[in-house]
């Protein structure tokens, strides 16, 4: 956790930055060396250490290995990469990455399953915007937190996962085809993990429920549960126990009526032999 200097809390990110730069002092090495050592460019290895920058897992893992940290840079980099998330989703995430069971129906492919080129399309936006190294940034960094969330698909225990994709989010395509065959590949492997069950509800089932918005279900160990709703631009986490059964009882009949776990997969391949042919 970060230090309280001048009064104030540094950011994680700084706090990450800073340990980074005291292992490699530590260590003797200077940027250049470090850069050579472990094929990072030495500019973005400046950047981590002045807190302008937050990388990928993955590069703090390596980082660990190269100074024989344990995971004190990993354990880092979480406290950093929640500081990305907008504010309004905290409480989602706080309940994400500590639920034990998570049911979910979504009119999107969800974060958890994309891949890092899917979440990166998804996150730029497909406005034909133009895209400028500020924001090119921020995208960088929650593709990087959005990624980092996916190591609760695998820890031990893992959470019992149930995803419900409405029929559009398996064939709403982005436009770099390699990038959507990718994605649609992602999710057939994921339905394969045995803590993941993976239904589509297909659009001839008609109306539901849930149709005009996504919806997480979400248990601890203990306690009751709680839900989380949302629209465009707005979330809700709700903790009121009637309206927690309430959307319970839909999300069941929306369950019933989708596609079993070997038909949505099956599904899915098929989507995934049109995508390539």
């Amino acid at each position: 956790m970060g230090e309280v200097v001048d009064g104030a809390r540094e950011s994680g990110r700084v706090a990450l930055g800073r340990t980074l730069q005291f292992l490699r002092e530590k260590a003797g090495k200077t940027l250049t060396q470090l850069a050579a050592e472990t094929s990072y460019d030495k500019s973005y290895l400046y950047r981590l250490e002045k807190g302008e920058r937050l990388s990928k897992r993955a590069v703090m893992e390596d980082l660990d290995t190269y100074y024989g940290s344990g995971d004190l840079l990993v354990r880092l980099w979480r406290d950093a990469r929640k500081e990305v998330i907008k504010d309004k989703y905290k409480a989602f995430m706080e309940w994400e990455a500590t639920a034990r069971v998570m049911w979910m129906f979504q009119l999107r492919v969800p974060g958890i399953l994309q891949t890092e080129d899917y979440a990166r399309t998804v996150l730029s936006g497909l406005s034909g915007a133009q895209t400028t190294a500020d924001n090119s940034e921020e995208i960088e960094e929650q593709v990087a937190a959005r990624m980092g969330r996916q190591e609760l698909l695998y820890r031990r225990p893992a959470p019992s996962i149930r995803v419900i994709l409405d029929e559009g989010a398996v064939r709403r395509a982005v436009p770099n085809a390699k990038v959507w065959a990718d994605q649609l590949s992602r999710l057939v492997e994921a339905a394969k993990l045995p803590s993941v069950v993976l239904q589509v509800m297909p659009w001839s089932a008609g109306v539901h429920d849930l149709m005009d918005g996504h919806l997480w279900l979400f248990w601890q160990r203990t306690g009751d549960p709680v839900a989380y709703a949302e629209g465009t631009n707005i979330g809700e986490l709700i903790e009121d126990p009637d309206k927690v059964m309430a959307l319970r009882l839909s999300y069941d009949l929306v369950r019933d009526a989708a596609l079993t776990p070997a038909e949505s997969t099956a599904f899915i391949k098929r989507l995934l032999e049109e995508c390539r042919s």
